[in-house]
């Protein structure tokens, strides 16, 4: 995933920027889902998968349209757990399971959620600020529901 400095885009090279972080998002979880063979982390990696082509899609029809869809209104960023710091950032192996499978999301999200809050910052007071936010929003929702399924699943209670 790119690493970008404080600068603002314009609109078409701000999405195509966001199209490819998001192709790239998509890509590493195909990869994952070929190598490991636990059915449960196979599906928790394909719905991922699936969440970065909506992106994806959503992106390239802003940029046929000139416009983000939804861009006006602007949700608040959702507090995550930030279970990123805990869990171990390493590559799926071909015996990963579901709670592996779980971590490599996380941290596949919160890689994007590090992206799109560096070119929100890079665009401070200019239209295309907005458009991070949006896209900063749609990702700390899907952190939020990562990390809500880790802690179901994995997370005892003391």
């Amino acid at each position: 995933m790119s690493e970008q400095g404080a600068v603002c885009y314009t609109f078409e090279a701000a999405v195509e920027m966001a199209i490819t972080m998001e192709e790239e998002g998509f890509r590493h979880y195909l990869d994952a889902i070929r190598r490991v063979k636990n059915k449960g982390a196979k599906q928790i990696l394909k719905e991922a998968a699936l969440d970065e082509l909506e992106h994806k899609l959503s992106l390239e029809k802003a940029l046929l349209e000139g416009q983000m869809e939804g861009a006006g209104s602007m949700e608040r960023q959702i507090p995550t757990m930030n279970l990123g710091y805990v869990l171990a950032k390493k590559e799926l192996s071909p015996e990963s399971d579901a709670r592996e499978a779980l971590a490599y999301a996380i941290h596949l999200e919160k890689g994007a959620i590090d992206f799109y809050q560096r070119m929100a910052q890079g665009c401070v007071g200019a239209p295309m600020a907005k458009l991070f936010d949006r896209l900063l929003v749609d990702e700390t929702k899907h952190l939020q529901q990562l990390e809500d399924m880790y802690e179901q699943h994995f997370m005892t209670e003391n």
